[in-house]
């Protein structure tokens, strides 16, 4: 039975709130966060579907409301000593097999894209889903829209995907650097700096986030049929790798 230490929980249990019920409302008294947390957590590392959760857990159903409600709350947010100063970005290909909102085709199926930018240590800034029909190019900005602090990086490394002088400008204009390698077909100037480009050599950082949550199986293929469920799983795995780290 998966359990979370007492020391894990002060560190994140603000970002879950308690349900408060009237003491004279009739009925089961509410279910401890911690306890629901511990049940999603369950779920996210074995991968198996609601129904198959332990009776050592609460109730499924009462554990999936929950789950809904801090994902349509955005209370999953991983927060924790990091370091923007320099960054790196990428994406990686989900399958969803079960179908659902959000979903794009590909040449390897349809499914999503979860991205992600992380900090020079490895642990999560943003991570967010979108549909995998999508240019990484384009989610760029978007998953900005998930960046857990205030300070944007000052370099913000990915591969040649991100090549792209319109994305440089607009980075740039925010006091971004993108520092990526150029296609091999481009025909434009370079603008790239060699120097600035060795950065990119430290670029399997972000490879290892993805490695280290795809640990979890439910992860592998998104059987939720809606986008903000599996984000919240996908956030729930970033959290993880921030409580190990402490």
């Amino acid at each position: 039975m998966l359990r979370i230490t007492d020391e894990q929980w002060e560190l994140i249990r603000k970002h879950f709130p308690e349900e408060h019920y009237p003491d004279d409302r009739p009925g089961r008294k509410p279910i401890a966060a911690r306890r629901v947390l511990e049940a999603v957590l369950w779920i996210l590392n074995t991968g198996a579907q609601w129904h198959m959760l332990p009776q050592s857990y609460p109730n499924y159903k009462t554990v999936h409301r929950r789950f809904q409600q801090w994902c349509q709350n955005e209370v999953i947010r991983a927060q924790g000593e990091l370091d923007e100063s320099e960054c790196y970005i990428d994406a990686t290909f989900a399958s969803a097999k079960g179908g659902g909102e959000q979903i794009g085709p590909t040449r390897r199926g349809k499914g999503v894209k979860i991205m992600a930018i992380v900090d020079r240590h490895g642990l999560p800034l943003a991570v967010t889903t979108h549909a995998a029909n999508h240019h990484e190019v384009t989610l760029v900005q978007l998953t900005f829209d998930f960046y857990m602090i205030e300070a944007k990086p000052e370099n913000l490394i990915g591969d040649k995907a991100y090549d792209s002088d319109p994305l440089d400008q607009q980075l740039r204009s925010q006091g971004v650097e993108m520092i990526a390698p150029h296609k091999s077909n481009r025909v434009k100037r370079k603008t790239q700096d060699g120097r600035r480009l060795r950065r990119y050599e430290r670029r399997w950082i972000v490879e290892r986030f993805f490695a280290w949550i795809q640990w979890q199986r439910r992860l592998l293929v998104r059987w939720e049929y809606y986008p903000s469920n599996f984000l919240g799983f996908v956030q729930l795995a970033a959290l993880c790798i921030l409580l190990k780290q402490f």
